[in-house]
């Protein structure tokens, strides 16, 4: 009994520690991330959405605590890079940077989509857009009320660039149009901004769609004239250039490149809201801000989440139409 009784005190320290070790092991746990994170750009490098990308990561790393990674998996207009992040593990260590290409026109064109950009992926945040505006040669009289003018009296008579057939700078031109009561304007479609700017430099096209970070400087050069910006307000950047709106007369039209971080379904909602808060404090960051303002880039921090989803959603009923009025969609 003696040395049972001798034996208790040590005993019982030894569950206490092993209690206290236990605890401190739970409570020291390495919770999300632990490891770095993949951002897939289903894009080529050095292009507008690889470069906000890049900026992005790095302010995202920041305040996760660990690296992202920024991966190019380009290919079919961006449903590749989408595929993959679609079929991966849905445990936050791959995210993809997609666009309105990936989540809206892929679905719309496309005559037999891979993928749902609203059911097969949680949506973390639409993160900033970039101003879309048109632009026409210097040589071209007058302003963008003109243009169209022209356009109504001598219906196929003009041309229109974009970087490319079913890229989102082709649909805005095709909405242009269809909102215009069919506008009868040709659609020449090039590879990338690379070819349609010095095409309307060149009086290939008479005019072209691009964003404002891509025409800026020609147009302070004076190589080519933005007329109008698809826009709510004027820009500070150009603030003798219309809205849309203002030159045409038209109610919301509103057109802007814009970029959405997206993980695979099934997301837990805890990751979910710690990416949604590292997301908004990073595109708070004054550092990131003047990076993306340097090159026409708006960061975006109220739409995330189920806003981000309805964002989304919001987008394909109203480029339905237009994607179906021009013909676009594949058989």
């Amino acid at each position: 009994m003696m040395k049972a009784i001798q034996l208790l005190p040590w005993v019982l320290a030894s569950f206490l520690f092993a209690t206290t070790s236990i605890s401190q092991t739970v409570a020291s746990s390495p919770t999300y991330p632990v490891k770095p994170i993949r951002l897939v750009v289903p894009f080529p490098a050095g292009g507008p959405t690889d470069q906000f990308a890049r900026q992005y990561a790095q302010a995202l790393s920041t305040q996760l605590g660990k690296p992202v990674v920024v991966d190019n998996k380009s290919g079919a207009s961006g449903a590749i890079g989408s595929l993959e992040v679609k079929n991966s593990a849905p445990d936050g260590y791959t995210l993809l940077f997609g666009t309105a290409s990936t989540h809206v026109l892929y679905s719309l064109i496309s005559a037999k989509p891979q993928y749902d950009s609203i059911k097969d992926f949680t949506e973390i945040a639409v993160v900033g857009d970039a101003p879309i505006v048109f632009a026409v040669s210097p040589a071209t009289k007058g302003g963008f009320k003109d243009f169209i003018e022209y356009a109504r009296i001598n219906p196929g008579k003009l041309q229109y660039g974009s970087a490319g057939e079913g890229t989102y700078l082709h649909i805005v031109g095709e909405r242009l149009k269809y909102e215009l009561g069919g506008l009868d304007i040709q659609h020449i479609p090039f590879r990338g901004s690379a070819q349609a700017i010095p095409a309307l430099i060149g009086n290939q096209v008479n005019m072209t769609v691009d964003t404002l970070g891509s025409l800026i400087n020609q147009h302070r050069s004076g190589n080519l004239k933005i007329v109008a910006i698809a826009a709510s307000k004027r820009s500070p950047l150009i603030p003798d250039v219309p809205t849309v709106n203002e030159a045409t007369g038209l109610k919301d039209f509103q057109a802007a490149l814009w970029n959405i971080v997206s993980a695979p379904e099934g997301l837990s909602p805890q990751i979910t809201n710690i990416l949604i808060l590292a997301s908004t404090k990073a595109l708070k960051n004054p550092e990131l801000i003047e990076k993306l303002n340097s090159i026409s880039i708006q960061p975006i921090t109220n739409l995330t989440g189920v806003a981000a989803t309805g964002f989304i959603a919001k987008e394909l009923v109203s480029l339905r139409p237009v994607v179906q009025s021009a013909g676009l969609k594949k058989e």
